[in-house]
This record gives C-alpha cells, structure tokens and sequence, in this order.
C-alpha cells in the first residue's frame, strides 16, 4: 500500500516543481540515485517501468525508501495498463504515470487513492483525463507536442489544468524558463538531471548538488 496519500503526492509535485524520472537494474545505483535527489531537495521520484523485472528493482527501492528516506514519495513510470498499475501500486508506488491516457488504469488508480498522471498530446486528451479524475497530466513528449507554446494555448482556454511536461527539458534556465512562465506546475527530467556521466562514475553528490541547483532555480523562476 502506498505510504503517502494521492493528496501528498501531487501536492508535492506542485510544490518542488520536478520530478526526477528514472530507471537502473541494480538496486544500489537506483537506491543512490533516490538518497542524491531526496538529499538535493526533490523528494518525489518517479521509477519507470522499463526493463525486465523492473517491479522487483522497484519494489526493493521502496522498501529501501520506507526504511532510509522516510520523506521520499516513490512513484511508477512507464506504466501502460491496468494489470502493470495494480502490481506497483501493490508493491507500494504513491502515484502512477504515463506515456499514454488509459482509463482502467485511471479506474484503478481511483479505487486505491492514487494519483494517476497520464501522457497526452491534444487537448482532447487532456480534457478526458481531466474527466477521467486526473488531477495533473503530463504533456508527453513535451517537446514533440509543442512544448511551451503547447501549454500557453491549452492553459488560454483550461486554466484549471495542471500540466507536467517531460520530454524536451533540460537544467538551464534558458529551457525551464520557459515551460514554467507558459504555466506548468512541474517539470518531468530523465537523463537531462541522472545524466550518464554520473551513473558512470557513481558521482552521487554531484547528483545532490544538481538536484540542489535545480529546485533553486525553479524557486527563482516562479518568483
């Protein structure tokens, strides 16, 4: 069961303004990569769902969470259908996200009291999402669908919409600027944040300082 309420997951999604999107086969890296962003300051983590056995990667990151990083809200990515929804919401996710909108995954999701961030494209999609219960979508691929200009142009006539883009953004202020002064409530950041060159050198408090870096930054731009 998930240890943190749909409420306190996408609250806090609002509030720190990423979320770290990740995957690794090694527990350890993966449990370092969660104690590196939780110590810079982004507490909510989404594990996608990515390789073979991933929900085992997952669910031992969880247990590793509950145990040593008690504040960590640990989600799952990557997630297509209902039946891969239901097994890491029992393996403990707090929220589940997307690349697609699907509505038994949002069934699900609704039954248990978790938050369900689902991928669209249109706003057709976002509309029937939002009809769906979800209370943030993620604007997926940010970058393909239009970014920035995309959400301007959805938000004019839905402001009441919440939008998370992933895909197309990167560390600089010149790219966040931008999504953020469109009107996103977050940003969704891969390899862009959990870069290679730190998982090749296991350079964890670099991953630390960035995430600092980056929560910083967002702060300044929204001010």
């Amino acid at each position: 069961m998930a240890r943190h309420t749909r409420l306190q997951a996408l609250n806090a999604v609002h509030e720190i303004g990423v979320v770290p999107v990740f995957y690794n086969a090694d527990i350890a890296t993966a449990q370092n990569i969660a104690r590196a962003c939780v110590n810079g300051g982004i507490k909510v983590l989404e594990f996608t769902n990515r390789g073979d056995h991933a929900w085992e990667v997952f669910t031992a990151l969880d247990k590793f969470c509950a145990a040593e990083l008690p504040d960590a809200i640990l989600g799952a990515g990557s997630v297509l259908d209902a039946g891969t929804a239901s097994m890491y919401i029992g393996s403990g996710a707090s929220f589940i996200v997307g690349p697609v909108t699907n509505p038994d995954v949002a069934k699900v999701c609704n039954r248990r009291k978790v938050g369900y961030i689902p991928g669209c494209g249109t706003a057709s999609e976002i509309s029937f999402a939002e009809e769906l219960g979800c209370d943030i979508v993620k604007a997926f691929p940010g970058s393909a669908v239009g970014g920035p200009g995309f959400v301007k142009d959805v938000l004019a006539p839905m402001p009441w919409t919440s939008i998370m883009p992933t895909g197309g953004v990167d560390i600089t202020e010149e790219s966040l600027r931008p999504w953020f002064e469109a009107g996103v409530v977050a940003v969704g950041m891969g390899s862009k944040l959990v870069s290679a060159d730190i998982l090749k050198d296991g350079a964890w408090d670099k991953l630390e300082q960035r995430s600092k870096d980056t929560v910083a930054l967002i702060k300044s731009i929204r001010r």
